[in-house]
């Protein structure tokens, strides 16, 4: 089974961009029914639709990771 939390993160990484990166995993999704239909498992099992899952869990992922560097800042301050 796909790792979609690891995946998606990657795939932002790699683009540098949400939306860009949105239109990656979409393309992904259009060529592989396999990887859709565990996509949608996964969207099911986070509480997400399948519609906006991977927007949802992008800023999510975006939020704590600037979380975490916002706590480091506190920390030299």
């Amino acid at each position: 089974m796909t790792d979609f939390n690891e995946l998606i993160e990657n795939i932002i990484h790699q683009s540098g961009a949400i939306d860009i990166a949105e239109a990656e995993f979409k393309r992904m999704l259009a060529d592989d029914t396999d990887l859709r239909r565990e996509y949608k498992d996964w969207c099911d099992e986070m509480g997400y639709t399948e519609r906006k899952g991977f927007s949802d869990y992008a800023e999510e992922y975006i939020s704590n990771r600037e979380e975490k560097y916002d706590s480091l800042t506190d920390y030299d301050q």
